[in-house]
């Protein structure tokens, strides 16, 4: 008798509390510092060309086989004008396969990723989950490559 009275007291209080649901989208509650979306590639100002040089550390290391990278040879090395001796060619990321792991951000070696804060891509096709190097590069920063 006592068990049913404590869950009336606790229907009651509940049911008098003002509701705490967040109409999402058009409100969002917000996100952790630290949170982790799908990874970003990040652009180096100094050299004016992506930070990734298509090594395939991220794509090796994937557990998931999420990523795919290209590269070719740089034109600007051959002119004089940059150091790096290959350049990436191509970058995908299929996010329907991304786990948010992080593993991507901790073995490149040219610190060129880092994880975003990114993480609605929902779609019906999912041809459309598949990023380029384009669209990684405007994903929203984290606080990541800050820490």
């Amino acid at each position: 008798m006592i068990g049913v009275l404590e869950a009336l007291a606790t229907t009651l209080r509940t049911m008098l509390r003002p509701p705490v649901t967040v109409q999402y989208p058009k409100e969002r509650l917000p996100l952790a510092p630290r949170f982790r979306g799908i990874p970003r590639l990040l652009w180096d100002e100094e050299k004016g060309e992506f930070a990734c040089t298509g090594c395939g550390a991220c794509a090796r290391n994937c557990p998931v086989g999420a990523i795919r990278v290209t590269a070719q040879d740089n034109e600007a090395f051959k002119e004089g004008k940059s150091t790096r001796r290959r350049i990436v060619d191509s970058f995908q990321l299929d996010v329907g396969r991304c786990i948010c792991c992080s593993l991507c951000v901790e073995i490149c070696p040219f610190d060129a990723i880092a994880m975003s804060h990114s993480f609605e891509f929902s779609t019906s096709s999912p041809h459309e989950l598949v990023l380029d190097k384009e669209r990684l590069l405007s994903l929203t920063p984290g606080d990541t490559e800050t820490l």
